[in-house]
């Protein structure tokens, strides 16, 4: 086909406006639209199209359009439980986006999947021609900021009329911004404005609720308008992240393989052992609190703590297994330059772990810093109650912070399980004569 020829070929015309882009239509007198030319539909896709376009710029979610519930994914590969909580969340979260109601709060570590869901949200809502705004709260207190400059092109009052009274807010990462009294002032606010008009908003955080601004903390607990969304998955982006606190060295401890050593030990050790596995085996069912394990090295503390994670695993709740000088280690490691995980993003994932097992307390390296750190670990789990096992040798009991000893002793948090028995010496070899021990139990 010659140049001539494609430029003589006839251009299809819609046959309704007959390329006019507006038609009228046909009403009686005195119908609104009677008289009016309104939008063909040969451009009502194109005018859909800027509209969306326009949402999507005033909604801040050009560069999230890629996060929507359909490209949300559950990895096969995490826990029972974690899938549970994320498949509870996206429903919650298409729930609200099909009809935004009170608040949602989405809870859970960095990279576990609130920003997705959040923006999917606001992506849902865009997508059905309705406002939102989606800006994470540092973003947000330097966007009011912005407003005192003197080539802003909206004033302060403005920007701040629009956050707070907009359809739908999404506020992501709340708890992270730099808390001046100017920002915990703006951030109250915005929430409690919307928190009195009972405005639709979605929070996420990794932050606890008791280390936030006790104002706005109470209205996130206020469960009449806010329905909280926990989600237990761990950040899925960090290249062997599921090595840590893995389980699978200690995949082979179970309490079916656990030996009672019938024909090692004494008959009373022997049902005291026994009687520890069974108190053990029940606890796995519904880990609640605190246990420690405590016996001489080698009479299979480690093996029995990993038979209560493997239980605990296995019934469907998210485990994570350490060492605690090897916890340290990993702790240490976050300050360097190339670490793939940031110290917060580590020391948060231990401490609020599901069910947390330590491994050979007291064990470690006692500088300082390891003592600090372990105790603001394990207070914030003793203050939350939370799921936590831990090993402890008779010989580093004594060496332990007086402050970790306290808490351990607190029998309505920690009941203690005192292994005692010898050592474990290998079938065939000579038990020597148990001797009573003279060692305070606790």
């Amino acid at each position: 086909m010659t140049d001539n020829q494609q430029d003589n070929k006839p251009v299809a015309v819609c046959p309704h406006c007959g390329g006019a882009g507006f038609v009228r239509v046909q009403v009686p007198v005195g119908h609104p639209l009677f008289g009016k030319a309104v939008p063909c539909i040969c451009k009502r896709r194109e005018i859909r199209r800027r509209k969306l376009a326009r949402l999507l710029e005033d909604s801040n979610l050009t560069h999230l359009r890629n996060m929507t519930f359909d490209s949300f994914v559950i990895r096969p590969d995490v826990s029972n439980e974690v899938q549970m909580s994320l498949h509870d969340a996206v429903g919650l979260a298409r729930e609200f986006a099909e009809q935004p109601q009170g608040w949602l709060l989405f809870t859970g570590d960095y990279g576990s999947g609130k920003t997705h869901l959040a923006a999917a949200i606001a992506n849902c809502r865009v997508e059905l021609g309705e406002n939102a705004l989606f800006v994470v709260v540092p973003d947000l207190l330097d966007y009011l900021r912005s407003a005192y400059a003197p080539s802003s092109p909206a004033t302060y009052d403005e920007r701040f009329e629009q956050v707070r009274s907009v359809e739908l807010l999404i506020l992501d990462d709340l708890g992270t911004q730099n808390t001046t009294p100017w920002a915990a002032e703006k951030l109250y606010q915005i929430l409690n404005y919307r928190y009195n008009s009972e405005l639709p908003t979605v929070i996420t955080t990794n932050q606890n609720l008791a280390d936030m601004d006790q104002r706005l903390a109470s209205r996130l607990k206020d469960q009449s308008l806010v329905r909280t969304v926990p989600i237990y998955a761990t950040d899925s982006r960090i290249k062997g992240n599921q090595a840590f606190g893995s389980l699978s060295p200690y995949g082979l401890y179970t309490f079916d393989n656990f030996a009672l050593r019938e024909k090692e030990l004494s008959a009373a050790e022997s049902q005291a052992l026994g009687e520890a596995v069974v108190t053990l085996k029940s606890w796995a069912e519904h880990p609640l609190n605190w246990l420690m394990l405590r016996g001489a090295y080698g009479v299979g503390k480690t093996h029995l703590a990993a038979a209560v994670a493997n239980r605990v695993a296995t019934n469907g709740m998210s485990v994570l297994f350490v060492v605690v000088s090897d916890l340290l280690d990993h702790l240490r490691a976050t300050y360097q330059p190339n670490s793939p995980v940031s110290y917060d993003q580590r020391f948060n994932e231990v401490r609020r772990a599901r069910l947390l097992v330590l491994d050979d307390l007291g064990a470690q390296n006692a500088t300082p810093w390891a003592e600090e750190k372990l105790f603001q670990i394990l207070n914030y789990r003793y203050v939350s109650r939370l799921a936590t096992v831990l090993t402890v040798s008779n010989a580093s009991w004594e060496a332990l912070d007086e402050r970790l000893q306290s808490r351990l002793m607190d029998g309505d948090v920690c009941k203690t399980i005192a292994i005692e028995v010898p050592t474990y010496r290998g079938a065939g070899q000579a038990r020597p004569e148990p001797r009573r021990s003279t060692r305070r139990r606790y």
